[in-house]
């Protein structure tokens, strides 16, 4: 059980390396869209690594008038 976490650990840190590389965190605006893409950098780890570039889009429902 402890090799799983240890494992863990270093998928999301590889994640969070790929997500610093790709100039995430320093063009972050606040927005649902970043900080899904940001998430989803950080939990597909080394797959960035061999092309995948996971990106997310939200739509906020706007209150009606």
């Amino acid at each position: 059980m402890r090799s799983g976490r240890w494992m863990l650990v270093a998928w999301l840190i590889v994640g969070t390396l790929a997500a610093g590389q790709r100039d995430y965190y320093t063009r972050f605006d606040g927005s649902c869209a970043t900080i899904a893409t940001i998430g989803i950098t950080w939990a597909s780890g080394p797959l960035n690594y061999i092309g995948l570039n996971p990106t997310a889009d939200c739509k906020v429902p706007q209150p009606s008038e």
